[in-house]
This record gives C-alpha cells, sequence and structure tokens, in this order.
C-alpha cells in the first residue's frame, strides 16, 4: 500500500508542537518520527513549516436534513466543514421530523452515507416523554449510534423544549451517555420578551437581544444543570457557553464532578454586542453574543482549559430570513467552515497555546463522546489531518453554504487551511477540493459507557 510522508511539519497535539515527519498508509496514520524515514517508494511532501493536527471534530451542527433543506442539507454544509478543516461532524436532532428515536438516527445514517463528504454521527433528542426510551436504548446496546443526548433547557429552532423538572431528573441520572445542554431559562426570556414588546411594540431593535436571552435566563439554567450533573454524577456537557458567569460556575462545577465539560463557538469569542448595530439580524443566535467582558472571559477559558471544546453551532438560514424584523428573524449563524481559523486567529492574537486548538477541535471531543478511532495524531488511527499555514493572512469570502452567507465574510483571518486527508485519501489541496470524490467518509462510531442490564430490548 503507498505510503505518503508529511516532512517539516509542525505537528500539533494536545501535548505538544514539534517538528517531524508523520505518515499515512491507506486511511490510517502509519508512523510520526522526528527525522524522515526512508521508504522506499514513498511520496515524500514538504509541509514546509505548516501546522499538521488532527481534523476537527465538530460535534455541535445543524445541517438541516431532514425537513429544511431549503436551508442547508447534510451534502452541502458537509461539504463546506472538510473544506474549513472539519472531517468529522455530529449533528443536533432538531430536524423535521426531530431525531428523538432510533429510527431517525437510522434515516440520518442512511442519508448521510449517500451525501456526507465529512466522517458522520448524530446526537439523539431527549422530550418530556422519551427518557426511559433513550435508557432502554443504551441498556440494550443501541447507545453506540449516536454520540449524546441533547436537551433544550431552553427553546430554540426545532420547538424541542424540556421544561418537566421531574423529566430533567430522569434524564441526568441517565449514565453512559453525555448529556448536552443548550441551556437558558425559558420564564426569563419570555417575561423579558414581554418587556421588549411593551417598550417597542413589534419594532425591538437587535440590540436587545442580549438583554431577551439575556445573562440572567443563561446563568440560572446552567447552575441548574451543574446542580443536577453534580447530584446524580452525570456526564454533562454544557453547550455554546456566551458569559462570564458561566465560566466561573464551570470552573468550580468541574471540583466537584470531573466528568462536567463545556463547549463555546468562535462566533463567541469573535463577536460582541457592539456588533448588532453593524451586523443586525446576521447576529442573531441563541444564546446571544454578549459583552466584550463575556467574550474576554471566554478566550481566558479556552487557554486554562475551563472550556473544553469549540462546537461551531453552525446553524444556516437563508439571507432573506435574516434581514427580517426582529420577531421574525430566526436565530442561528453558519459558520463551520470559518470555525477552524477564526480561533486560530484569536489563539494567535492573544497568545493561547496551539496545544490548547488541537485540544478544543478534536482530542477532547473524541473523549467526551467515546469516539473510536479518531480525533488523536496516533499511528494506527484514522488519517483525518489538516494542515494549516498559520502565516497565512486571508479575507473571508462566499462561504460553501447552502444558503450562501457567513457573519465572518470580510473579516480579517490568520491560519489558512492548505490540505485536509479523509480517512487517508487527500480531499483538499491548496485550499480547494482535490479530484476526489469524498467517497472515503465514515460512520462515526461511538463507545458508551453502558453499564451491564437484563432488560429484554421492545425495539
Amino acid at each position: 500500500m503507498p505510503i505518503t510522508l508529511l516532512k517539516n511539519a509542525e505537528i500539533v497535539t494536545g501535548a505538544s508542537v514539534s517538528k517531524g515527519t508523520l505518515g499515512i498508509e491507506g486511511e490510517l496514520i502509519s508512523g510520526i518520527w522526528k527525522e524522515t524515514p526512508n521508504i522506499p517508494g514513498a511520496e515524500v511532501i514538504d509541509m514546509k513549516g505548516c501546522l499538521v493536527m488532527a481534523g476537527g471534530i465538530d460535534a455541535h451542527v445543524h445541517f438541516r436534513e431532514p425537513g429544511m433543506t431549503r436551508k442547508a442539507d447534510i451534502g452541502s454544509e458537509s461539504f463546506a466543514a472538510v473544506l474549513g478543516g472539519i472531517t468529522s461532524f455530529i449533528d443536533m436532532p432538531n430536524t423535521i421530523p426531530q431525531a428523538t428515536s432510533i429510527e431517525a438516527i437510522e434515516w440520518k445514517l442512511g442519508r448521510a452515507s449517500e451525501t456526507s463528504s465529512a466522517n458522520f454521527g448524530f446526537h439523539i433528542g431527549a422530550t418530556n416523554s422519551n427518557a426511559a426510551m433513550i435508557r432502554e436504548y443504551i441498556d440494550c446496546g443501541k447507545g453506540d449510534m449516536f454520540g449524546g443526548i441533547k436537551v433544550f433547557m431552553g427553546s430554540s429552532t426545532g420547538n424541542m423544549l424540556v421544561d418537566k423538572d421531574s423529566v430533567l431528573e430522569d434524564l441526568f441520572k441517565i449514565k453512559g451517555k453525555t448529556i448536552l445542554i443548550h441551556s437558558e431559562d425559558e420564564g426569563i426570556i419570555r417575561r423579558n420578551l414581554d418587556k421588549a414588546r411593551e417598550e417597542y411594540g413589534d419594532a425591538i431593535p437587535f440590540e436587545a437581544h442580549p438583554l431577551i436571552r439575556s445573562r440572567e435566563a443563561c446563568v440560572k439554567s446552567t447552575a441548574k444543570a451543574i446542580e443536577l450533573a453534580v447530584k446524580y454524577g452525570t456526564r454533562l456537557h454544557i453547550l455554546h457557553v456566551s458569559t462570564k458567569e458561566e465560566v466561573s460556575m464551570i470552573r468550580e462545577a468541574k471540583k466537584a464532578n470531573p466528568e462536567i465539560t463545556a463547549e463555546t463557538s468562535a462566533n463567541y469569542l469573535w463577536f460582541s454586542e457592539k456588533d448588532y448595530p453593524r451586523m443586525a439580524g446576521m447576529l442573531k443566535c441563541n444564546p446571544a453574543v454578549k459583552s466584550a467582558s463575556d467574550k474576554d472571559a471566554l478566550i481566558e477559558a479556552l487557554a486554562d482549559g475551563t472550556i473544553d471544546t469549540i462546537g461551531s453551532d453552525h446553524a444556516p438560514h437563508l439571507r432573506e430570513e435574516k434581514l427580517k424584523p426582529y420577531l421574525e428573524c430566526p436565530s442561528g449563524l453558519p459558520t463551520i467552515q470559518q470555525s477552524l481559523p477564526a480561533v486560530l486567529t484569536i489563539a494567535r492574537e492573544h497568545g493561547i497555546p496551539l496545544q490548547r486548538i488541537a485540544s478544543a477541535f478534536s482530542e477532547k471531543v473524541a473523549d467526551i463522546f467515546g469516539i473510536v478511532g479518531r480525533g488523536y495524531l496516533k499511528p494506527g488511527l484514522f488519517a483525518d489531518i489538516v494542515v494549516i499555514d498559520p502565516d497565512e493572512e486571508f479575507t473571508v469570502g462566499t462561504p460553501a453554504y447552502k444558503c450562501g452567507w457567513s457573519p465572518y465574510e470580510g473579516c480579517r483571518m490568520k491560519g489558512a487551511v492548505k490540505m485536509v486527508w479523509l480517512n487517508g485519501s487527500l480531499v483538499v489541496s491548496e485550499g480547494k477540493p482535490s479530484d476526489y470524490c469524498f467517497s472515503s467518509r465514515k460512520e462515526i462510531l461511538f463507545r458508551s459507557r453502558s453499564t451491564d442490564s437484563t432488560l429484554t430490548c421492545t425495539f
């Protein structure tokens, strides 16, 4: 089997940055060496000091299929993901129909096997009535078919709000899988929206969004989730953290339950509330982008490891939808193609070590969701690899998303994705898709921490 050697690379892992050579043989990483080995017949590619990292694993995407394919679909958005150095994704369940059963997950897996350009997996969604069914899936060995259990503690696209305390208790008792939460308090949001309507009528300015989807709503909900996770020893992953108060709570909560982890997105590290007058609906997302001091706290939390992972929360809507007035404008930003370069740019500006970026984009994601054979640069693992020129500065242009826009258009970034290997196949070269047809993508395999059970499966 032919071997490809990537020499003179800055090999970046969560543990180190070191110069060396990485080998690819078939679908796998064959070795990592300080000196380039003499292997007859090997193809040798000079990296010229570029960064070589494990391909990104984005565990927080909304690819809108099924049910909303006018906005996006698995094929279009996974193609954009690979161009941005993201080789694997785990899609969220708030589609139409919602992915709240194994049957729905199986449909998505089948569709992705036909159209995806990246490795693929899916989360299952919690409702006010399916906690017992999810637990049975896990106990009967079906938990390996999905990444985590998504719980909307605040409403967002898809109307999957879980608002019964007894159901939340049942969900947080589940063992063997990670609970992912969208953390906003619905009561606070509704009261804030009523106040905004009283003040502005239907002409609510977009600057009011972080006051409606307020920090208090985030803090109250996250505090409740942490309390439950500490009480039950839950594997809890707090999504799209947006406030400095949540950062402080999470930092302390990890001491009581090391299984508590946290994610933020590039959006909260790049933008702040000062951008609303300029961007209006193009910056509307849930939770809301908040203050500059929140942004600073999140950057510090990424640097010190309080923030464990980066998820794009890629959530496309059509441009014409985002240009509507506040009450009609849907929340969500399409960002997966820009996520890695944006965070690399921020890391460079703030002195965040590259090791932290490697951990947050791939290694820790693989650990949290039990992803088999991916996420690390290690011999014997799948060769999902991204090559980045850390010094190449560029202006973000029109992205590859089906919706055709991104909030990062026109932004200057430093850290261009030059090459991508997917399961050992070169799919991006010089920043552009290669002639290869991306058919090397694979279903992500998850390893559940399932408990022994004598349950008889009923599905």
